[in-house]
């Protein structure tokens, strides 16, 4: 056993390691709040005020060399002499992965400048951000307004429909409003002349895929569409990326989550992502648009697999898929064929095969139709039948009693059976003298000396001797 001594110097021990461990707890929480207060401080620093502290995307080396590029190739078109070289190891290839890539950072800052410019003439105009939605068009819509306040002065046509115009001029003579300072709509003007000026580079870079997709994927193009496609191989980062993705991955390629602040999903599309801006989407009809994104994914999807591998050039297999998917679409918009009217099973013209037989016969014979239902079935043409009420009233007689004198005449034949009967019972020798009167007796004598007593309910009978 450990003595008492040892036992305080473990404790003391273990005191001292759990107060080097809060050390460096101590320690970890403090660099922690010097990098929060690190992060502050940035965010502090950061001057909303300035468009360039906000908006840095054109100053980036990046920015600018990928859109030297892009003008260069736009100018000299498309080389051929590199067509036969790997797909990953074409520069042009490298090239428009990069324009994918920096056309979404275009999307990005443009918002970023459309909050700026809000933000800035929203003191001159409040209402009018929710009368214009699109940042180019916010953006092109307040370069010519200016700090106008009569809108009669100012001519929109061009830039917006003639309906949103007019609730425009409107709104902005009631508005409340009031004229920015030099400086606020210098700094608001620039704003909108940078968002105008990468909506055109967007635009570049967009020309330059398309022009661009009928060499790398051209069979995909020919389903999709030559924009389609090259956001679709833009957004999952390359043909090779493209070509080893699922169907159902490829049709919510560029789909947004919709918000629908607590309203019922029962009357809201489902998600498609940039497959719904293809021609064959839109032309199908909306009842059948899910079936169609569906089929034109899986197609989309082996297309891109055939231009990944370079297994068709002149994209004749892209063209074949998408009469494929043409025809199928057509199919499914017929009208379902007319219900035929079954017809009834051909008769049985050969005999039954039934059951014969003693029993059978007697029994036909004793349920058999007889000569006067026979002849009450029967009428006569052009002579009335008799009835029980008489005037045709009440159950019918046919042909009974038409022999002349007007009265049913019937002529029972005997059956087959009751002959047989009766011929039966004539063939037993009972010794009867043949009398049918009651008094007679049974009792009846015999050359042997002997007398046999007839019963008269049944056909046994005993002998009595001397």
């Amino acid at each position: 056993m450990a003595s008492l001594a040892d036992s305080f110097l473990a404790d003391l021990e273990d005191l001292s390691d759990n107060e080097a461990h809060l050390d460096d707890e101590e320690a970890d929480v403090a660099d922690m709040e010097e990098d929060a207060d690190g992060d502050i401080a940035d965010i502090e620093a950061l001057n909303y005020d300035d468009l360039d502290s906000v908006s840095k995307l054109q100053k980036t080396q990046r920015y600018n060399d990928i859109m030297q590029k892009v003008e260069d190739a736009l100018q000299k078109g498309s080389d051929i002499s590199s067509h036969g070289t790997v797909l990953e190891d074409d520069p042009e290839y490298q090239l428009i992965v990069d324009c994918n890539a920096l056309s979404g950072d275009i999307e990005n800052e443009i918002i970023i400048i459309h909050n700026f410019i809000r933000d800035k003439y929203r003191l001159k105009f409040p209402e009018l951000e929710s009368l214009v939605h699109h940042p180019i068009d916010y953006a092109r819509v307040v370069k010519k307004i200016g700090n106008e306040m009569d809108l009669t002065l100012v001519d929109l046509e061009g830039l917006l429909p003639s309906a949103i115009i007019m609730v425009i001029s409107v709104t902005a003579s009631t508005t409340s409003g009031k004229p920015l300072s030099e400086e606020n709509l210098k700094k608001t003007i620039d704003a909108c002349d940078r968002a105008l000026d990468l909506d055109i580079a967007k635009k570049k870079v967009l020309d330059f895929v398309e022009s661009r997709m009928g060499y790398i994927a051209p069979n995909l193009s020919a389903i999709v569409g030559s924009a389609v496609a090259a956001k679709l191989m833009g957004t999952a980062g390359g043909l090779t990326a493209l070509a080893k993705m699922p169907a159902c991955n490829v049709q919510l390629l560029g789909a947004k989550k919709k918000t629908l602040a607590g309203f019922s999903t029962a009357a809201s599309q489902f998600r498609v992502g940039y497959l719904e801006q293809a021609e064959i989407f839109q032309s199908t009809p909306p009842s059948l648009r899910t079936r169609a994104c569906r089929l034109l994914a899986a197609k989309s999807t082996l297309a891109a697999r055939v231009d990944s591998t370079r297994g068709d050039s002149t994209g004749k297999t892209g063209r074949n898929l998408r009469e494929e998917i043409r025809k199928k679409i057509e199919k499914w918009q017929e009208p379902p064929p007319a219900k035929q009217p079954k017809p009834l099973p051909v008769p049985d013209s050969e005999p039954k095969k039934k059951r014969g037989g003693r029993r059978l016969r007697k029994m036909k014979e004793r349920y058999a139709i007889t000569d006067m239902r026979k002849l009450a079935n029967r009428m006569q043409f052009g002579v009335p039948e008799e009835s029980s009420l008489g005037d045709g009233l009440g159950e019918g007689y046919g042909m009974l009693g038409q022999a002349g004198s007007g009265k049913l005449r019937v002529s029972v034949g005997q059956s087959k059976l009751a002959a047989k009967a009766a011929k039966k019972f004539k063939e037993k020798p009972y010794g009867s003298s043949g009398a049918t009167s009651g008094l007679t007796s049974s009792l009846a004598f015999t050359p042997v000396q002997s007398f046999h007593v007839q019963d008269k309910y049944s056909s046994r009978g005993s002998w009595l001797r001397n």
